[in-house]
């Protein structure tokens, strides 16, 4: 272990991770049979673009689509339109593009195919309020979620109720045709009903589960919202709705997956790996001081976590997604403590809404906070990790990696 470079491998093992959840590598074994009919690809996500692309490629016969990613995501396809949009609040062009995916779904018969690709990011690049809901309401409402601390499950939960797309509603409309979902998962345990808000998979949950959720959280709703969510009237499409019996679903990639090709990679370096989980949860802070003592107290070796964590946003607030608060949190915990170096980064490629993919610590990074006239706790409780890391030079860029199998952290124990 004495001859790698901490820094270097960590990166390493992040990079191996993201391309493990390359469509174009994953979705070969996964296509459908080719349809008698017509063939209508929408695809929606931060790698919608990417998985859009793949298909094309892949592909035998003609096809014709519509797909929708963040800002910045977006490649070029032949004979599947990209559109960019919004996240993670919605925006016009989202909303302009849920509209479009509901008319191209409605307009299939039973000999056509419905492939749909979904991945991170879909619930909010795909927004299509329902009768009597405002996009700005929903703006509002989603931002307030966001802040919260509340896990993506509860989110997505209110999402599908305040949507005329989600929760099973676009299978619906693709009825009578055949609708085939491939799904890469940014979700703890890979729910299909909440990677994306499940727009083609049937919804248990009900408006009273999503009433309570914005109660608990202490969102505030227009009075409207809640009359509706209180009547059911925005219920979704069930499991065992007959509109989804000609659909199916498939996850080919997420976030066990791209940990366990990182492990590989450490055993194959003769690195033995500890694996915490991929579906952790939690306050980012929380996990951070946990994870520093399992540091402190292991063996030479690497420890490997996924999952997603949330920052509930209080009092002042600076720049810092939850992998750089997390990461702070951590360094915090250390103390300087010898041999202890980390990574954190969201394999989208952006830690909330920054443009670096995380940042990494190594055991001087407090003394050179200190030199910088940087206050670690200060900076902390007012969420500004993001600058901490940026005035250390410690960020990570990679830009959009056009795939999300969520956050990736690794801490490498070495000899002390």
């Amino acid at each position: 272990m004495s001859t790698l470079h901490p820094e270097r491998f960590l990166r390493g093992l992040f990079d191996i991770a993201v391309e493990s959840a390359n469509p174009s590598q994953i979705l070969p074994p996964h296509l459908p049979l080719p349809p008698t009919g017509r063939t209508l690809v929408l695809s929606a996500g931060k790698a919608a673009a990417s998985m859009a692309r793949a298909v094309e490629t892949l592909w035998l016969g003609d096809l014709s689509g519509l797909a929708v990613t963040r800002y910045g995501h977006g490649v070029e396809c032949e004979h599947i339109e990209v559109i960019e949009a919004g996240h993670p609040l919605p925006d016009d062009a989202g909303h302009g593009a849920a509209r479009r995916f509901l008319a191209l779904a409605d307009g299939l018969g039973k000999d056509d195919l419905l492939l749909f690709l979904i991945s991170g990011g879909a619930s909010a690049l795909l927004v299509e309020p329902p009768e009597g809901l405002g996009l700005n309401d929903k703006r509002l409402i989603t931002h307030a979620l966001l802040e919260s601390g509340a896990p993506i499950d509860e989110i997505n939960c209110v999402r599908k109720h305040l949507s005329a797309i989600k929760g099973g509603r676009l299978a619906a409309a693709a009825y009578p045709a055949r609708v085939a979902t491939l799904a890469i998962s940014d979700v703890p345990n890979d729910d299909p009903t909440v990677i994306g808000s499940g727009p083609t998979t049937g919804d248990p949950t009900t408006c009273a589960d999503a009433l309570a959720i914005a109660d608990h959280r202490a969102i505030r709703l227009p009075e409207h919202v809640r009359r509706a969510l209180s009547a059911g009237s925005w219920e979704t499409i069930k499991p065992d709705d007959p509109l989804l019996a000609n659909a199916y679903y498939r996850l080919v990639a997420g976030p066990a997956g791209s940990q366990k090709a990182a492990a590989n990679a450490a055993e194959s370096a003769q690195i033995k790996p500890m694996l915490l989980g991929a579906n952790l949860e939690g306050e980012a802070r929380d996990v951070g001081y946990e994870h520093a003592g399992i540091a402190r107290a292991a063996p030479p070796g690497v420890i490997l976590s996924g999952g997603e964590t949330t920052v509930t946003l209080k009092g002042r607030r600076g720049r810092g997604g939850r992998n750089c608060e997390y990461l702070l949190a951590l360094a915090i915990a250390l103390e300087g403590a010898p041999g202890i170096h980390a990574i954190a980064c969201d394999t989208d490629g952006i830690d909330g809404t920054e443009d670096a993919a995380g940042a990494h610590i190594r055991p001087d990074t407090l003394m050179r906070a200190a030199s910088a006239g940087l206050n670690p706790l200060k900076m902390l409780e007012e969420h500004d990790s993001f600058t901490f890391f940026e005035k250390l030079d410690d960020l990570i860029w990679t830009g959009p990696t056009r795939t999300n199998v969520n956050d990736f952290r690794a801490i490498m124990v070495t000899g002390r």
